[in-house]
């Protein structure tokens, strides 16, 4: 068996044991967003009031998943109940929902924040936020005054801060530090009624899995008349028609398919590095410069002529100042000493030092060492830099 395999198979065993692993050990994690989903069975999805829809409204109830405007635009209708429970609805299609309201049609509006198109057509009222845990809601009709529902968990707090006389409270919000505020009314528009509840979220499953609260559920939608009501439910519930959905919905599978598409990527990675073509290597052209001078060096230092070759670095030296540093070389006195080192800004003492050195180089009588010429190469460099 080739070593390479044995070696891709022995980390893909080692890869699907930890994934193996992973999944034993992972905790199942809870989806608290407020998605308020027909198809979510999230806290905060609308699974079990959809499940139960059709008998709370006696089998006349039909789900709309077009919008207000599309549907209307194609059909008449005679007088019926509309249901929005949270539901992102554009301008045109809310006049589509108002036109129906004022031929006689009654709408029950469910929502955080009300579009400015009802709340004007209502009386201008406010809404307001309470920052608390929990609250209850209770509606304002004695015969329903044992019918309540605890809200624990993220409410929104919102209400109507601003009601004018022609507008009916139904419902209020109840909390322990702040007044009772608004959150279920009624306006009479046109031929019909609007109903606006500012909090949804008692329909979500986690508060109609709760028991009693369903009791409050049915006493919201009995003020709706005994008729056909249209629910206008989100466009993005339809039933996904990806050839993958099944396959990318259950968790097991999801990740099966992810560790299969990481197998085949890996193993086109690495089979295509195995079988591509040899690249030949291309030795980079010498540089005989260099050989050059080790060469020279290597002459001079048979030799062992250490005054010329402190004379050349002297003269050198001199010619990179004239060049560079624009001083005449001419005569190495104490002007030159002074130009050198304010242009260089190196310390008097390293200055002299040098000029001593360059003046025993060019002497042809004076007696050189090995160390004069490793000092004098050091200290020129030091003052160049």
């Amino acid at each position: 068996m080739n070593k390479n395999f044995k070696i891709y198979a022995v980390i893909f065993i080692v890869v699907m044991i930890i994934l193996a692993l992973l999944e034993v050990n992972k905790k199942e994690t809870t989806d608290w967003r407020k998605n308020f989903d027909i198809n979510e069975k999230s806290p905060f999805g609308l699974f079990v009031f959809n499940s139960e829809a059709s008998h709370l409204f006696k089998n006349k109830l039909t789900k709309v998943d077009k919008t207000p405007y599309e549907y209307y635009s194609q059909r008449k209708k005679a007088v019926h109940n509309i249901v929005v429970i949270e539901n992102d609805i554009d301008s045109e299609s809310w006049k589509k929902i108002l036109t129906q309201v004022s031929e006689g049609s009654d709408a029950m509006l469910m929502a955080s924040r009300i579009p400015k198109e009802i709340s004007d057509s209502i009386g201008y009222y406010d809404s307001e936020i309470s920052f608390q845990d929990e609250n209850v809601l209770k509606l304002t009709d004695k015969k329903y005054q044992n019918d309540f529902i605890k809200l624990d968990k993220f409410p929104s707090g919102r209400g109507f801060s601003y009601i004018k006389p022609k507008v009916e409270v139904l419902g209020k919000t109840v909390e322990k530090k702040n007044a009772d505020q608004a959150n279920f009314i009624k306006v009479k528009f046109g031929k019909g009624n609007l109903y606006v509840h500012s909090e949804p979220l008692f329909l979500t499953n986690y508060y109609l899995l709760k028991p009693g609260n369903v009791k409050y559920a049915q006493d919201i939608f009995s003020y709706l008349p005994d008729r056909e009501t249209l629910w206008f439910v989100t466009n993005d519930t339809k039933v996904s028609r990806f050839f993958m959905r099944f396959v990318l919905g259950n968790p097991a599978l999801k990740y099966a398919w992810w560790v299969l598409l990481g197998g085949l990527v890996l193993f086109i990675f690495f089979n295509a590095k195995r079988k591509q073509r040899i690249v030949p290597i291309v030795e980079p052209l010498r540089n005989t410069s260099l050989d050059f001078v080790k060469s020279i060096g290597n002459l001079y230092l048979q030799e062992g002529d250490f005054h010329d070759m402190m004379a050349k670095k002297a003269q050198y030296f001199l010619n990179k100042v004239r060049i560079d540093l624009l001083i005449d070389t001419q005569n190495l006195d104490a002007e030159f000493e002074k130009k050198l080192q304010l242009k260089t800004g190196k310390p008097v003492e390293q200055i002299s030092e040098a000029i001593a050195l360059i003046k025993r180089a060019q002497d042809p009588y004076a007696s050189v060492m090995k160390e004069d010429l490793t000092k004098i190469n050091t200290l020129l460099d030091e003052i160049l830099k």
